[in-house]
């Protein structure tokens, strides 16, 4: 272990975990300005000078905010496929981590895994690569379909992940429709801007259909997200504006349900007894 000068310290190459100055770092911050770095980060030798950092970026960045100029690092001698290994497990338990994060995690870390196992004579580059995504599962505490199912979303374009992170596009949905052509998800997101709506899963699961078939045009795409979800049929909106001319201004959002469900219980009533006459 060693005190590296943070300018010394280099971020890992593709490095699939955001740093984000959000409430987070500034507690670590805070922490750092009283107690100092706890754990050690970990680093390897850049051939072409200092340290590329492995684990440990979110803590070089609140050093930065700290005003520290130097950190501790663990050096170690790592291959390619070994650091990022480390980098992956090091990070991927943080219960804060967005889609995106996961899935380039997932995918960076399952490559390292089958390039080991064609490097090993023991087994099968089919066999390695299933043992390697059981591993991956295992290691995360998920199921194997669920890394691979994390994994697509890495095939999604800029926009629409960023509406996954944003948990303005639904995971499921966000799956299939990762397997539309690059073009076909711009359009995509044209429609959805259209429409001012984001596909259910079984949109998604018919706009993936089509694409397959060869028949998602852009009247197909816009027939599909035109049609109105059964969520929204069965939904009855009343605006706020509109019901507060019928109430005291005194009323709460509760109160007038309340009176609202009072008001209905009675009219159903009155309903019945005119229905037996």
């Amino acid at each position: 272990m060693q005190e590296i000068p943070l300018d010394q310290l280099k971020p890992f190459k593709n490095h699939p975990f955001k740093v984000r100055d959000d409430q987070r770092m500034l507690d670590t911050v805070d922490s750092i300005r009283e107690y100092g770095v706890l754990v050690p980060a970990i680093a390897r030798p850049d051939p072409e000078g200092g340290y590329e950092l492995i684990s440990g970026h979110r803590r070089k960045r609140g050093c930065e905010m700290a005003g520290l100029q130097t950190m501790p690092v663990i050096i170690r001698n790592l291959d390619d496929d070994a650091a990022v290994l480390v980098m992956v497990d090091s990070n991927i338990q943080r219960e804060e981590l967005l889609p995106s994060e996961r899935a380039f995690a997932y995918e960076m870390k399952l490559e390292a895994l089958k390039h080991q196992g064609a490097r090993s004579d023991l087994t099968s580059m089919q066999v390695a690569q299933k043992l390697s995504v059981q591993k991956v599962g295992d290691d995360a505490g998920v199921s194997k379909d669920q890394v691979r199912r994390f994994i697509r979303l890495t095939e999604l374009i800029s926009e629409l992940l960023d509406m996954v992170d944003e948990r303005k596009l639904a995971f499921n949905p966000a799956v299939e429709v990762s397997y539309l052509k690059r073009d076909e998800q711009r359009m995509l997101l044209e429609a959805m801007d259209a429409e001012q709506t984001t596909p259910s899963l079984s949109q998604a699961q018919r706009l993936k259909k089509f694409s397959q078939e060869g028949r998602l045009t852009e009247e197909a795409m816009s027939a599909i997200m035109s049609e109105e979800k059964k969520s929204d049929m069965d939904k009855v909106t009343l605006r706020s504006d509109t019901l507060r001319r019928y109430f005291p201004k005194s009323y709460t959002p509760k109160q007038m349900e309340q009176t609202i469900i009072k008001l209905l219980d009675v009219w159903q009533k009155q309903r019945q007894k005119n229905q037996e006459r």
